[in-house]
């Protein structure tokens, strides 16, 4: 079933990619990363194909990318920095299973923030769970939001250029991509978990040369 979910919502994003190319890329990642649920696997991975076919530039698609990106993790950040933690924590608890959102997913968030810092409004843009929550402890804990642009669009950046690659030496088989977008995701998710594992070895080993 999700597959089926998924194949379909890959047809969608070449449709609203041919049809409104660079605006369609922005409109689509601004709505994932906001509380919206939906995945950036579906949205980048084809236009990249869409790259690859010619009809669209990888720096274009990067560029709109990040910025849809920045765009739904500020609204997140400016609505936590306002309403504070009680709030949004009643508000998901109230609507929260419309968009599969729920107070423990938010909790792990906020954790992940307190433990690592302000690192994980980039860190965080890897990790599937995380990216769309990351922005809520970031808005409660009153990070500059200068620094907060900087990180996002730096994470954003990394998870869109994998993601655009991805599509762009696939290429226009897209008959392809629509078959095993689940598989290509797990691929993805898999590399990001790679990425997190060497960041946290690396922060560990700078910690313990610390306290020599």
């Amino acid at each position: 079933m999700i597959s089926e979910i998924l194949n379909q919502l890959v047809t969608f994003i070449l449709e609203t990619a041919n049809a409104l190319g660079y605006l369609g890329v922005f409109l689509l990642m601004t709505i994932e990363s906001s509380f919206i649920p939906f995945p950036s696997e579906a949205i980048l991975i084809p236009a990249g194909a869409v790259v690859a076919q010619g009809n669209m530039s990888f720096l274009g698609v990067l560029a709109v990318s990040i910025l849809g990106s920045i765009l739904g993790a500020t609204i997140n950040y400016t609505l936590a920095l306002y309403l504070g933690r009680s709030t949004i924590n009643l508000l998901i608890k109230k609507y929260g299973k419309i968009l599969f959102l729920n107070t423990e997913k938010l909790a792990y968030s906020d954790r992940f923030f307190t433990k690592h810092g302000k690192i994980t409004t980039l860190v965080g843009r890897l990790i599937p769970i995380v990216r769309q929550l990351i922005s809520l402890p970031a808005g409660f804990s009153k990070m500059p939001l200068a620094g907060f642009i900087i990180f996002t669009a730096l994470g954003s950046g990394i998870w869109s250029i994998i993601l655009i690659s991805l599509g762009y030496f696939i290429g226009d088989n897209l008959e392809m991509i629509r078959q095993n977008i689940t598989l290509i995701t797990a691929i993805v998710v898999m590399m990001c978990l790679v990425t997190i594992l060497i960041y946290v070895y690396l922060t560990l080993k700078r910690k313990s040369k610390t306290k020599f």
